[in-house]
């Protein structure tokens, strides 16, 4: 009688064992966990359930979402807030390019300006040092004159350059500590020329061009 009795324990507990292991896989299944709908499609009708045949929501099913489609429309959203942000970087990278183009032409320009400022300053000097060496040389070449001479030659210059050359040959007198011709040379000349000249050298007393 002990053994009937421990043999059906058994069989019970089996039981209730296969039961819960259906019971448990018909649940998942319903529930959309795992795919069994079809094997145990049998025991749904016997029990007169409705399996879960989709994820996507139904009159009997009012709670189900659609994953696939709620997966989908958040990646499309994060595409589409992807994409704007690589537009605004594309379009502020762009409106840098601009500013650094228009930067570099200021520059540029600012550059090609500055160097003909210098290559006029250059001629210039260039000019007034040729000027100058020319002047030198001619008030040596008349003071090597005889005075008259030298008088006839100014006589044909303008009064600037006539005042250039007195000017030049003072300093030179000075600087080789001898004596200047000009103050004799102005003696030679008419008098109305030499006031003119001494006139323009009082009003103008550092010119020279």
């Amino acid at each position: 009688m002990g053994t009937v009795q421990y043999i059906a324990k058994i069989f019970v507990l089996l039981a209730l064992i296969t039961v819960m292991v259906f019971g448990g896989l018909m649940w998942f299944d319903y529930l959309g966990v795992i795919e069994l709908k079809k094997q145990l499609a049998p025991v749904y009708r016997l029990v007169g359930l409705q399996p879960q045949t989709g994820i996507t929501a139904s009159a009997d099913n009012p709670f189900t979402a659609d994953l696939d489609d709620d997966r989908l429309a958040k990646r499309l959203e994060a595409l589409n807030v992807r994409d704007e942000e690589l537009s605004k970087r594309e379009a502020d990278i762009s409106a840098q390019e601009a500013l650094n183009e228009q930067v570099a032409r200021e520059l540029e320009e600012r550059r090609v300006s500055q160097d003909e400022k210098e290559r006029t300053f250059e001629g210039e000097r260039n000019k007034y040092n040729e000027r100058s060496a020319n002047v030198e040389q001619n008030a040596r070449n008349l003071t090597g004159m005889a005075p008259q001479n030298a008088v006839n030659i100014m006589l044909a210059m303008d009064d600037q350059n006539v005042i250039d050359i007195l000017r030049k040959t003072e300093e030179i007198a000075k600087a080789e500590n001898a004596s200047s011709m000009v103050a004799y040379w102005l003696s030679l000349m008419p008098a109305e020329r030499a006031a003119t000249i001494q006139r323009k050298m009082l009003e103008r007393p550092a010119a020279q061009n």
